[in-house]
């Protein structure tokens, strides 16, 4: 496995979290979107006290906005400023490192006040200002891979952040659109982007999301999450992102590809055994 520069990623208690090449797994987890103040603080400190156990960088993540649902009807979340509100309260009372989803240039510096790493989602991977504003912000960046873009273009983004001053990248794949209303996972695509010297994020649930599967909204297939989560482990990844809830089947957005929190421990456990088994 090649070897990488690390992100350093540092805590709200002043610790720090490096991403890369020989260390700890990062797990980014938590719903698609918040719900409500109490629904997050029980994702997150549930998997607080998982990840610490088993020796597991986390980052609890959920969106103040998904501007990209399906439908004009679907739930999108409270919005920036109470979205905001509520993610500071986390990572400042859990002390917790929070990464959410950024849309637009206007949210980059309210954004940054709050998050420690700034989220450009898949369809927006090419947006050259919105990339710029989020790398100036020297805020560490994770960069979602679009369904539509190869893994070698993906170093276009990077030289992007790069070049607007960004030193802190991670990257993300969450599949490659296969046809309508489906994805598929290229598992070459891991190793080709951790060559553009960027620790590589395996997106778990997006990666099992059926695009605008169930008309009005994305269905998915929960029931891959795990072996594509221990396929992505075993060609060498840094971390993993998965969307997390106490009920997947109530949950207000992408609830089909999420992950249920009280079956979360059992394949962190796979996959730590997966890493170990594969590691240098």
């Amino acid at each position: 496995m090649m070897s990488i520069s690390p992100v350093k990623i540092t805590t709200p208690g002043g610790k720090e979290i490096l991403v890369g090449s020989n260390q700890p797994l990062l797990l980014i987890a938590g719903p698609c979107a918040l719900e409500s103040e109490e629904l997050a603080r029980t994702v997150a400190g549930k998997m607080q006290e998982i990840c610490g156990r088993l020796g597991i960088s986390y980052v609890f993540k959920a969106s103040f906005d998904k501007a990209n649902r399906t439908s004009l009807g679907s739930y999108r979340g409270p919005g920036l400023e109470e979205g905001l509100a509520i993610l500071s309260r986390i990572r400042t009372e859990m002390q917790v490192p929070v990464i959410s989803d950024i849309h637009d240039v206007s949210q980059v510096t309210p954004a940054a006040e709050v998050l420690d790493i700034l989220q450009i989602p898949a369809f927006l991977c090419r947006q050259t200002d919105l990339l710029v504003a989020a790398a100036q912000s020297g805020k560490v960046v994770n960069l979602k891979k679009g369904q539509f873009v190869s893994p070698w273009d993906m170093e276009n983004g990077v030289q992007k952040l790069r070049g607007a001053g960004g030193k802190k990248i991670m990257l993300v794949e969450r599949g490659a659109s296969f046809g309508y209303n489906n994805l598929v996972v290229d598992m070459r695509s891991l190793p080709v982007m951790r060559s553009f010297d960027c620790p590589v994020i395996f997106d778990a649930t997006h990666s099992v999301q059926l695009p605008g599967g169930s008309g009005g909204s994305s269905g998915g297939q929960r029931e891959f999450i795990a072996p594509l989560s221990r396929a992505a482990v075993a060609a060498g990844i840094d971390g993993l992102f998965m969307e997390v809830h106490p009920d997947p089947d109530k949950a207000l957005c992408d609830g089909p590809n999420s992950m249920p929190l009280d079956a979360i421990e059992h394949l962190l456990i796979q996959l730590l055994r997966v890493q170990e088994a594969v590691s240098d």
